[in-house]
């Protein structure tokens, strides 16, 4: 009886953690289909995505690495970045930002859908800076 519970245990423990990684971890390409409408580009550099949220439209919890955004309209979002309180942002078309790896969710809070480009970044050691070369 005592040998069963603890593999009962360890099972809901392992599940549990396979669960929580996921949920850390969720691909916006998957989790926000109505908002993440295409991959413009991708590379072993970098994936960019076409973003599309309608007003009080919500991005559920997602991951990025650090990424960048690109404003391609005017508009206003909620940002919730797991752990903190919700943030305003305001875009401007135009408008670019650096972000680093998060994972969050978003809310268009604004009259008007809010259109950017996201592009990921792909940290990899071929983006590491070469070794010096040393003489002999």
């Amino acid at each position: 009886m005592k040998t069963v519970k603890m593999i009962s245990t360890a099972l809901l423990l392992s599940l549990f953690l396979m669960f929580s990684t996921a949920v850390r971890a969720q691909d916006p390409m998957k989790v926000a289909t109505n908002a993440y409408k295409r991959v413009v580009l991708e590379n072993d550099k970098v994936r960019v995505m076409e973003v599309e949220i309608a007003p009080n439209d919500s991005v559920p919890w997602h991951s990025h690495p650090d990424h960048f955004i690109y404003a391609l309209s005017d508009g206003k979002l909620e940002i919730t970045a797991k752990g903190a309180a919700p943030v305003i942002s305001e875009f401007k078309a135009g408008d670019a930002m650096f972000v680093e790896a998060t994972t969050h969710m978003a809310k268009n809070i604004g009259d008007t859908t809010v259109k950017l480009l996201v592009t990921e970044l792909k940290h990899n050691k071929k983006m590491m800076a070469p070794k010096a070369k040393t003489k002999m």
